[in-house]
């Protein structure tokens, strides 16, 4: 006869490991061994890093884009104010670079905060239009403003800072500046990862599948649609300040919507509602630039033309594309 001493606890079957996961690792470790592979096969690294800071900008306004449904052609506007930020507390305060990217971050990010209450009522093209009309402004500030901007010559004098360690000093060659720059693209991309993750992710998600519903269950969608819209703009601030330590330049073409414009093919290409989407994106489109403006001038003409196939047989971008074959 059996009694309750003699059942066992029931043992759980111990978690797998897919196919999601061995791609994220294989995907950090080749990222980790950048500078060891990369100039192997004719690369170098300081366009790894490029390759991540744009992927880091579009992460930024995928979070906005794929995953509430904000459309914006004006983010490269908080993407230049992390820029000047960044060389203007180098130039005007203190040479330190931790605090400069600190400083760019929440000049852009506090331009995302303040932008955001006028655009978060605005539907689709309207989205559009009025987030390009705020780019194109900070764009001629940045232009007119001479004695501050350096007008149309752009933003010079400030260069990559050293990094001061327990009273020894690290120069930051194009190696150690990109990890350096891998570090904080897996601190943006595990915060993404945890946000989308959380009630406030499924909140951007339900904003952009059903706002009549949304708003029906007593959901403040414009508030959504704002954090949101923040978020986007910090993380995008961000990567616009690690460009100028890259370049050691800030232009007011980092403010232009043509760059923005540049962002959202980046979200396209790769797959704007996946998470890997916009670093695949950005590693087509970086790579693609670099290769066909050293062989032509028209490198545009061809970026455009493989967008273009991009939308007409990969409509879900590539990444989406891959994860549709693999289910089938």
């Amino acid at each position: 006869m059996s009694t309750a001493l003699d059942t066992k606890p029931a043992t759980r079957p111990a978690p797998s490991i897919g196919g999601r996961e061995i791609s994220a690792a294989i995907i950090w470790l080749a990222l980790l061994f950048v500078p060891i592979w990369l100039p192997a096969v004719g690369g170098f690294t300081d366009l790894a890093s490029r390759v991540l800071v744009y992927a880091m900008a579009a992460t930024g306004l995928n979070l906005l884009l794929g995953y509430t449904g904000g459309l914006s052609f004006g983010h490269a506007a908080y993407f230049g104010l992390g820029a000047y930020g960044t060389g203007l507390f180098i130039i005007h305060v203190i040479p330190s670079m931790p605090l400069a990217l600190i400083a760019g971050t929440l000049l852009g990010g506090i331009g995302g905060i303040l932008v955001g209450p006028m655009v978060m009522k605005r539907k689709g093209i309207y989205f559009s239009m009025i987030t390009i009309a705020f780019g194109q402004m900070f764009y001629f500030l940045a232009v007119r403003w001479n004695t501050v901007t350096g007008g149309e010559d752009g933003l010079t004098g400030f260069s990559r800072v050293p990094l001061h360690l327990g009273g020894e000093t690290i120069n930051l060659g194009p190696a150690r500046f990109y990890y350096v720059v891998l570090a904080l693209f897996a601190v943006v991309m595990l915060v993404v990862w945890q946000i989308l993750r959380s009630p406030m992710g499924h909140a951007f998600v339900a904003t952009r599948e059903n706002t009549t519903r949304l708003r029906f269950l007593g959901v403040a969608v414009d508030k959504q649609v704002w954090v949101a819209f923040a978020i986007s703009a910090f993380i995008t601030a961000l990567a616009g300040s690690l460009n100028a330590m890259l370049t050691a330049f800030a232009s007011p073409d980092d403010l232009q919507w043509q760059l923005s414009g540049s962002f959202v093919v980046i979200c396209v290409l790769g797959g704007m509602r996946s998470f890997w989407g916009p670093f695949l994106g950005a590693v087509i489109y970086i790579v693609a630039q670099d290769y066909l403006s050293s062989v032509t001038q028209n490198w545009m003409t061809y970026i455009g033309l493989i967008f273009v196939l991009s939308v007409l047989f990969f409509p879900q971008g590539l990444l989406g594309f891959i994860k549709g074959r693999a289910r089938s």
